[in-house]
């Protein structure tokens, strides 16, 4: 039961901030990070500026490849945007017009943080922050686990914060089943990419041409990657590559991985007929099909259909025949885990008329 598309899987480390906005880390310190938690590629994504671009930052470095996008970022929600080479106005304007300003220009929009409600301990520590235009065509993709943003607003003591400061994974269980509940039901009526992102700024002071942070990086990094799966093996050309990149994010041909848990490459889900394949992403003609999916190590598969379970399984494949319209995703726990944690997520396959 191989993937018979023959994807090839990029990890990647999504919504970083560096030195040119709000981030205490340089683009080369973030490359060596990114290459130390083995992640393929380092999605930049600074506060209302693309600097890191104009100065010449992005491309493969060594075996990492750094993308620059840019955090458009309103008083309210915020906008990750990718594939532009100039930034998008944001004062005076509605989410809306944010959104159209990114697709009239080409680029490629998730919402940020879209689920934000804010700090438990206090709405003046960090108010929402959420996106509101979700159910909009024009809104495109989300971020289905923004990490340290989400951490950080479910802390109700300061006890919590300092406990998830010395160790996350304490209290880290995977994406939060709000933003599970509430992607499925954006999914029933248009497609709807996620990607999982850190928002990761590694606050602190630099002392002597070195970082101390309470959050550093390099504990991030390992955590949590959205996994892209490209036709081909990167062709080591800037161009191409961003573009394929950019594509597989878009159409939502990519996974989350909690990376802490175990490594999630070499995970695929497909559907498959006699008429042909689709990937993750896809948006399928009405029919029957057979989802399969394939897990890197021995896990509890689960099937769900428009949010709801419809098959499980266990060890290292799933399959199940399917003849009714939905959008079909596939959850990944590891067989060993005792906490039952969401180890991988899949975006969606859409199997309803277009």
């Amino acid at each position: 039961m191989d993937d018979p598309l023959g994807l090839h899987g990029l990890a990647c480390v999504a919504h970083v901030h560096s030195t040119y906005s709000d981030g205490t880390a340089t683009v080369a310190e973030l490359v060596q990070t990114a290459q130390e938690a083995g992640a393929d590629c380092l999605l930049l994504t600074d506060h209302d500026t693309l600097e890191a671009r104009r100065r010449g930052e992005e491309g493969w470095r060594g075996s990492v490849l750094v993308l620059v996008g840019h955090e458009v970022s309103p008083k309210g929600g915020h906008l990750l945007v990718f594939g532009l080479d100039e930034e998008i106005p944001h004062s005076g304007r509605t989410e809306r017009e944010i959104c159209t300003a990114v697709l009239e220009a080409g680029g490629l929009a998730f919402a940020a943080h879209p689920f934000s409600e804010g700090s438990r301990m206090s709405k003046l520590i960090a108010p929402p922050h959420g996106w509101k235009l979700l159910d909009d065509d024009v809104c495109g993709g989300i971020e289905l686990w923004s990490l340290t943003s989400d951490a950080a607003e479910a802390w109700r003591t300061p006890w919590e914060a300092v406990e998830f400061l010395r160790d996350p994974m304490r209290t880290l269980s995977g994406p939060p089943a709000r933003h599970l509940e509430i992607w499925d039901r954006l999914c029933l009526r248009r497609r709807v990419p996620a990607i999982g992102g850190l928002d990761a700024h590694q606050r602190g002071i630099r002392i002597r041409g070195r970082v101390r942070s309470p959050m550093p990086n390099a504990r991030y990094f390992g955590m949590l990657q959205t996994h892209v799966l490209l036709p081909s093996a990167p062709a080591g050309d800037l161009a191409a590559d961003r573009a394929a990149v950019n594509d597989a994010l878009g159409e939502g041909r990519c996974y989350l991985s909690f990376e802490a848990l175990a490594p999630g490459r070499g995970f695929r889900f497909w559907a498959e007929s006699d008429a042909g394949a689709g990937p993750m992403g896809a948006q399928l003609e009405p029919g029957t099909w057979t989802m399969r999916a394939v897990a890197p190590l021995p896990a509890r598969l689960r099937l769900l259909r428009d949010g709801a379970p419809v098959h499980e399984a266990e060890g290292h494949r799933l399959e199940h025949r399917i003849e009714e319209d939905g959008a079909y995703r596939l959850e990944a726990r590891l067989a060993d885990d005792e906490r039952g944690r969401l180890w991988l997520v899949s975006n969606p396959v859409y199997v309803r008329a277009a």
